[in-house]
Parts: structure tokens; C-alpha cells; sequence
């Protein structure tokens, strides 16, 4: 192969990568992987038994029972 056939093939493997990166993308938006990132990052700072950690944890009116 020369330098120019050599487009022919990592173009294709490009678009390949590329396709499954956007389904990837897609298939974690479709399944609430990106719901709530705000609470796991503070979750490493508290022990779950301390009523500290459930202090900081951000309470949603949708969770309060009416």
C-alpha cells in the first residue's frame, strides 16, 4: 500500500469507532447512567451511618412522601 491507499482503510475503521461511540453514548443516556452525579461524589466523604451524610445528601420533593 501506498501512502495514499492506506486512507482507504482508516477512514473506514474511523467511522467504525466513531459509530459505536455514539451508541455507546446513547445507550448510557437511554438507561439513567448520567442521572445523578452530584450524590456519588460525595458519598466517599461520609460513613452511611452518620446522620451527617444523610445532612448533605440533596433532598428532592419528588422523595417526600405527601
Amino acid at each position: 500500500m501506498n501512502d495514499h491507499e492506506i486512507w482507504y482503510l482508516i477512514i473506514p475503521i474511523a467511522l467504525i469507532f466513531v459509530a459505536i461511540a455514539i451508541a455507546l453514548f446513547f445507550w448510557s443516556v437511554k438507561s439513567d447512567q448520567f442521572e445523578d452525579l452530584d450524590r456519588q461524589g460525595s458519598n466517599i466523604l461520609f460513613d452511611d451511618d452518620q446522620d451527617s451524610h444523610r445532612r448533605a445528601q440533596p433532598r428532592n420533593d419528588d422523595d417526600q412522601p405527601t
